[in-house]
């Protein structure tokens, strides 16, 4: 950093008027997940805001590091939880193809299913994605493949959990780190070339580094297909209209890795701020609307793919008749709750009158107000699982004495208030609640940023790497939940399969035959 501040104060910018914009943008600038950052610079400049964008994704991997040890410590087996819904869908989509009937129901009954709801095509609807025709559901089958094992299309392309463990990825994070730093030493101190040729090499000694075949890396290459496998299911329609008109249900991989998107907003905004600074260079990048616009529109695009998931299951939902469709769509509104911040953001940094600057940045904190305190209720309520019953809000457990029986009594207060059941325990669920509501508002550190940080840029950089702890702890308790759904949603399907099949039942003892016994064992299953 000081080599960077360095040479930025020796690098004159191209004109008066651009310096003095250049510091205007500056002393004004904020970040959050919601917000633009600086583009406009001297072409020849270091551009210090370049370097951020590798240095999150780097704090990122080693952040998911951090996640995979977390998960093993409590034995939460995340590999199987993220790949679940891809099994569920190759085996319901592998019994319609051997099951004749069942295809030419599918393929009779779903029409125009994309524009209409409902409608004959219900059957198939309810085997694509899930439901109790398709025997999707794990356990129900003792040839189910597991997903370690899962090498298809519609794997994570293979990789096993043993292949991927912590100390690989915080070792490999650091390597990058390292790579960065001496990347950007030898190509602007030795060489004397700029930040831009710096973030070039550093990025095209990633991608030969990853690209030998060193049996060491073989993980590296299977972790990098997998991303742009599933970047690619980002884009990819889920609707065939042509075909059979019935969408497809989107995976919980996809949600969780577009989320994780949505927390590297700021990477894709420096990315195409990158890609303007190099389209100029070696000029400066003119102040106009449409070199803020681009960025802009790279930084919403995790938002978007995002609420476009959301689209997708409420219109399943209503194929369905769900009677819970309705909380996609307000998922999908809060998403774009997050683009209006980037929209005025945007606006502002080619603003000249200071009268309608202070009415944008009043807009802006009230924009980014009601995204975090959305995003915050949703992150508890239903991403979580947490606080879903508000009359436990203030048990009677907590307050002193209970009338309840022991064993119907919760743990703690903890369990009464969040959810009964905490896989990484009361004390550490807490605090991870309690520092993501903290993050959730890391923005207003900005009132604070001229007196907490040295310039603009360590500022921003801050923000990002606050961003990228947040959805680290965020993604410990979002995995933890969905693994508690599709346990219930396992022995919810066991049961109703031993109620159908008699002959799946357990087998009845030579003790439970005696009038006692079976008067016994009559009492506990009534009860």
């Amino acid at each position: 950093q000081l080599h960077l501040d360095r040479l930025l104060l020796n690098q004159p910018f191209a004109s008066p008027r651009l310096a003095s914009c250049h510091r205007q943008l500056s002393d004004g600038t904020m970040s959050s997940g919601q917000e633009v950052g600086e583009i406009f610079g001297d072409g020849k400049g270091p551009a210090t805001a370049l370097l951020r964008s590798p240095t999150v994704i780097i704090a990122a991997v080693g952040l998911w590091g951090m996640n995979v040890a977390l998960f093993r410590l409590f034995g939460i087996d995340y590999t199987y939880v993220l790949t679940l819904d891809l099994i569920k869908e190759r085996e319901a989509n592998r019994k319609d193809g051997s099951d004749g009937s069942d295809k030419g129901d599918q393929e009779a009954g779903a029409s125009d299913l994309c524009s209409a709801g409902g409608g004959g095509g219900g059957l198939a609807l309810e085997k694509r994605h899930g439901g109790h025709g398709a025997s999707s559901a794990p356990g129900g089958s003792n040839n189910k493949p597991h997903p370690y094992n899962h090498h298809g299309s519609n794997s994570l392309s293979g990789i096993g959990a043993e292949e991927i463990t912590a100390s690989k990825l915080i070792v490999f994070s650091l390597s990058l780190l390292l790579l960065l730093h001496l990347s950007t030493v030898v190509w602007i101190d030795v060489i004397g070339g700029t930040t831009i040729g710096a973030i070039f090499a550093f990025y095209s000694a990633v991608v030969v580094g990853i690209s030998l075949p060193v049996p060491s890396t073989a993980w590296i290459r299977a972790a990098c297909a997998t991303v742009f496998h599933r970047a690619f299911e980002l884009i990819n329609p889920r609707c065939f209209c042509l075909r059979s008109g019935i969408p497809r249900a989107v995976p919980f991989v996809d949600v969780f890795f577009a989320d994780a998107m949505c927390s590297l907003s700021k990477v894709f905004f420096d990315w195409g701020m990158l890609w303007h600074l190099a389209w100029h260079y070696p000029q400066s990048v003119p102040v106009e609307l449409h070199s803020i616009a681009i960025p802009s529109v790279a930084a919403s695009l995790p938002y978007l793919i995002r609420a476009r998931q959301c689209i997708v299951m409420h219109t399943i939902g209503s194929m369905k008749n769900d009677p819970k469709r309705y909380q996609h769509m307000l998922n999908a509104i809060k998403y774009s709750t997050s683009l209006w911040p980037l929209i005025v953001s945007a606006y502002q940094k080619v603003v000249t009158s200071e009268e309608e600057k202070a009415t944008l940045e009043k807009i802006l904190i009230a924009l980014l107000l009601i995204n975090s305190t959305y995003s915050l209720a949703w992150d508890i309520i239903m991403d979580w699982g947490m606080m879903q019953n508000p009359q436990n809000m203030v048990p009677e457990g907590c307050a002193g004495g209970s009338s309840l029986p022991a064993s119907s009594r919760p743990q703690s207060c903890a369990h009464a208030v969040l959810r009964p059941r905490l896989r990484f325990g009361a004390s550490t669920s807490v605090g991870i609640l309690l520092i993501d509501t903290v993050l959730r508002y890391s923005w207003l550190l900005r009132f604070w940023e001229k007196s907490l940080f040295p310039d603009a840029d360590i500022y921003i950089l801050c923000t990002q790497f606050l961003e990228a702890l947040r959805r680290a702890l965020w993604n410990l308790l979002r995995v933890e939940w969905e693994n508690i759904k599709q346990t219930r949603g396992k022995e919810a399907e066991q049961v109703e399969m031993t109620e159908k099949d008699p002959f799946l039942q357990e087998p009845v003892s030579a003790m439970a035959m005696s009038p006692r016994a079976s008067s016994a064992s009559k009492m506990k299953h009534e009860s």
